[in-house]
């Protein structure tokens, strides 16, 4: 196999990747994508027009080689001269004398010339492909964990709860009632944002208003101000916490961090902050699962010291990091030891004391 036939092939592989890669995700995935923030449908779309282009301009490059390589042999050969056109010879008088060896290193192209470009232009195609290989891992990678058929009935709306969606969350609106106490929750990474209904939907049910977010490419620290637009959205709640499951914490605890004067409560369910926030003027619930396999509860007893003092800390017995939404089993989790209504019975529990201590002021 040539270098040619190597290179040509290595593309269409890439190419086959970029295609395959969002069809995979819609296959497995499908129903939860027009549910997520848009940014996931487009990286699919980009991904396979990519895709397409790159095999597009493949079948061409491996027809024009092919042509070139059935044409070349009837191509008479004209040691390198035009035909009809008179080339003196070393033996003609008026040849031009040979150039020096300076002369020609003087003419010779240096890293600019023909060479130089021709590994420029090898180098640049190289990294592309490199670039578009990681860009069909990346769309593999992103797929949302769907959520189960138990978090889907908790998103249809009732005399309670009125359920809305709208391009940037889904909120959970108590009925019969204008609530003052809200909570703005960022779900785990590559989590449909759907999966956390059965979890939300109970707050709802005692009177707080929930935006649970859909996260730029399901990734919390996308976006880390995101909380605020949802949180102007809502102006007629006075009192804010602001929350997250596993990443989706994280990113909370920064905005809570850097906001403490408008976010009067932090809640972490299979989470930890990345830095030292002790001192924030939070009102701070940090829920977990005594079998996490993702966030441990060695994870959990070292975020103490970053957290204030008056910290809840609440472990959820037989609980694993999948059990803070509903969208299956996770790679890397832990083995429940609980059925997974029980610990979300007390995972909401915990979730409700938070925000009944911000309600109070």
């Amino acid at each position: 196999m040539t270098r040619r036939t190597t290179w040509l092939t290595l593309r269409a592989l890439v190419g086959l990747a970029l295609l395959a890669a969002p069809a995979w995700v819609l296959a497995t995935a499908g129903g939860a994508v027009p549910h997520q923030h848009w940014t996931l449908g487009a990286l699919l779309a980009v991904s396979a027009l990519a895709g397409a282009a790159l095999l597009v301009a493949t079948a061409r490059a491996w027809r024009r080689d092919r042509h070139r390589a059935t044409a070349s042999p009837d191509t008479p050969s004209t040691g390198g001269r035009r035909p009809g056109v008179v080339h003196p010879t070393a033996a003609s008088p008026h040849a031009e004398p040979a150039a020096s060896p300076h002369a020609e290193r003087a003419a010779s192209p240096g890293p600019a010339g023909p060479r130089g470009r021709r590994v420029l232009r090898a180098t640049g195609a190289g990294v592309g492909l490199a670039l578009l290989a990681v860009l069909a891992a990346a769309t593999a990678w992103l797929r949302p964990f769907p959520a189960t058929d138990a978090a889907l009935a908790a998103l249809r709306g009732d005399d309670a709860v009125e359920v809305r969606e709208s391009a940037g969350w889904y909120a959970f609106v108590p009925r019969g009632t204008e609530p003052t106490t809200g909570l703005v929750y960022s779900p785990g990474a590559r989590v449909d944002v759907r999966a956390t209904a059965a979890v939300l939907r109970p707050l709802a049910e005692a009177g707080y208003l929930v935006v649970a977010l859909k996260e730029p490419l399901g990734i919390a620290l996308t976006s880390p101000g995101q909380s605020a637009s949802a949180m102007a959205a809502f102006d007629g709640v006075e009192r804010w916490a602001v929350g997250g499951h596993s990443l989706g914490g994280v990113a909370a605890s920064s905005f809570a961090a850097a906001h403490d004067d408008e976010v009067a409560g932090l809640l972490l369910h299979a989470s930890y902050p990345l830095g030292d926030m002790a001192d924030a003027d939070l009102v701070v619930a940090s829920v977990s699962g005594s079998e996490d396999g993702l966030t441990t509860p060695a994870d959990v007893d070292a975020s103490r010291a970053d957290l204030p003092a008056a910290t809840t800390f609440t472990e959820v017995d037989g609980a694993v990091h999948a059990f803070f939404a509903d969208y299956g089993p996770q790679p890397g989790d832990g083995t429940p030891t609980v059925p997974r209504a029980q610990a979300q019975a007390e995972i909401v529990a915990a979730s409700l004391a938070l925000l009944d201590e911000v309600a109070a002021g």
